[in-house]
Order: structure tokens, then sequence, then C-alpha cells
């Protein structure tokens, strides 16, 4: 299934910092498939398949320190 995710950082540095030092650290069965982020650099949109939502928080648990999260199904 298609999700839209909705990042909000709460700490863009470290968001970055974490991203260059590790990648999206994503688990086996969530794919990311693109996004966008706003100019000011506080907001991301994403597109990921996931075989579930649940595999999306699993995600969201290396990051929920820095980052709040929206999923959103889409078709």
């Amino acid at each position: 299934m298609l999700y839209m995710v909705i990042e909000k950082y709460k700490d863009k540095e470290a968001v970055y910092k974490r991203f260059h030092e590790n990648g999206r650290m994503m688990p086996d069965g969530v794919s990311y498939v693109s996004s966008w982020v706003t100019a000011d650099g506080n907001t991301c949109y994403q597109i990921n398949e996931a075989e579930n939502e649940e595999l999306l928080h699993k995600w969201a648990s290396n990051w929920n320190d820095v980052t709040d999260f929206e999923f959103i199904p889409v078709i």
C-alpha cells in the first residue's frame, strides 16, 4: 500500500545530520518512492510503499525524537 508521510521537523539540523550519517533507516517491507521538502526545509512530504502501517511506525521510531509524523494511506 502507498502512504503519504508528512514529516514536521522538530529539529531540522538533527534530521539532516542523522540522514546524512545513517540514511533513511527503513525496515524491510518499506520502500521509499519520492519526496518533496518545503522551501524552508521544515516539512517533508514523502510517498512510501509499505506492507502495513505498523512498519512505518517502526521506521518512525528512529526519528520520533526529532520529527513528528502523519501517515495517510493513498491510492
